[in-house]
């Protein structure tokens, strides 16, 4: 009996450890902050997240029915068509379809593993690597709410342009003896939900098959949920550095137009992991604050390329030094893109 209390206890303080990791424990605990130490300012915190995530109600609709359809009509098998053909080709539709894609993380590994397997040139991967954790149609949705259009497209543009250039440069290094032998003697496998399917067709009218008119429900609802924790999450953020961060400082470290913000930005997003739905709302807040256009940019795309699960696909497939180029472009490329961006905004 004590055996079956000390287990029943183990287990409840799990899932008590593990609810504290969640988005809304975490909301819950900053708002449970600011009414202890501000009280005088919790209200002005919930009222400007609750009207910055209303606002981008829209987008979250548009996107969780866009990846819902995608998945259920299986779009995702196209992408194979991308790794066909002459090497310059796979390159260029490997950069373009990365960032239209809708996998989620772990799907990218098993799908990535089986393209290695195949003899897929690691050039190809390589653009299809660095371009897909960048821009996706729901993160291009939600990023258009948060900082607008111009940044939204900046940013897919700056995506499709970072996998050509990755792609090439592993090109060129491979034309010298490089990357002869890149991956792992012993390939993991990546989470367990997954990858897409290696062949077959869409069916665009998924409503006339069960199964998939179940894939669609189920994608919404996840999805959906998934969007609503992570955006409440960034807009309680956004909140408390508006109201608690004092402006001049922004723009002392990442403000102005000049190089060396935009690289000092770009190494602070590599360590700084926020998801792809996360970041857009929190730079906003940080551009209110004096970041330059340029800087949001660059940090932006190097926390998206150095996001944990982006670099354990890349990590648990190949060897150290493949790792090592792929995180050395994204940072070129995200500076790259920073500076680009400004000149152009």
């Amino acid at each position: 009996m004590a055996e079956m209390t000390q287990v029943h206890s183990g287990g409840a303080g799990r899932a008590i450890l593990e609810a504290l990791k969640t988005p809304w424990a975490a909301i819950v605990l900053m708002l449970l902050a600011v009414a202890v130490l501000d009280p005088g300012n919790l209200r002005d915190t919930m009222v400007f997240a609750a009207r910055a995530l209303a606002g981008t109600a829209q987008y979250i609709v548009i996107a969780v029915l866009l990846l819902a359809y995608l998945k259920a009509t299986g779009a995702e098998v196209m992408v194979t068509r991308a790794f066909e053909g002459r090497e310059v080709r796979m390159i260029l539709f490997a950069a373009l379809l990365g960032g239209l894609a809708p996998f989620c993380s772990c799907q990218v590994i098993p799908f990535i593993a089986g393209l290695l397997a195949l003899g897929a040139p690691l050039s190809a991967v390589m653009a299809f690597w660095l371009s897909s954790p960048l821009i996706d149609p729901p993160t291009l949705l939600i990023t258009a709410g948060a900082l607008g259009w111009p940044f939204a497209v900046g940013k897919a543009v700056a995506a499709v342009a970072l996998g050509l250039f990755g792609g090439f440069a592993v090109k060129a290094a491979m034309r010298g003896g490089a990357f002869a032998n890149p991956l792992k003697q012993v390939q993991r496998s990546g989470c367990g939900c997954g990858g897409p399917k290696m062949d077959g067709k869409p069916v665009w009218r998924f409503w006339s098959e069960e199964p998939r008119r179940r894939t669609f429900r189920t994608e919404f609802v996840s999805n959906g949920v998934f969007l609503l924790k992570w955006l409440a999450l960034a807009y309680v953020l956004e909140a408390l550095l508006v109201h608690y961060v004092p402006a001049d400082l922004i723009a002392q470290v990442v403000g102005g137009d000049g190089v060396g913000a935009i690289a000092i930005a770009a190494l602070v997003g590599m360590p700084a992991y926020l998801n792809s739905y996360v970041a857009p709302p929190l730079l906003a807040g940080l551009m209110e604050q004096g970041m330059s256009a340029g800087a949001a940019m660059a940090f932006m795309i190097a926390g998206a390329v150095s996001s944990i699960p982006a670099m354990a696909a890349v990590w648990s497939l190949v060897k150290p030094r493949v790792f090592a180029t792929y995180l050395g472009l994204g940072v070129a490329g995200a500076v790259l893109a920073g500076v680009l961006f400004q000149l152009v905004v």
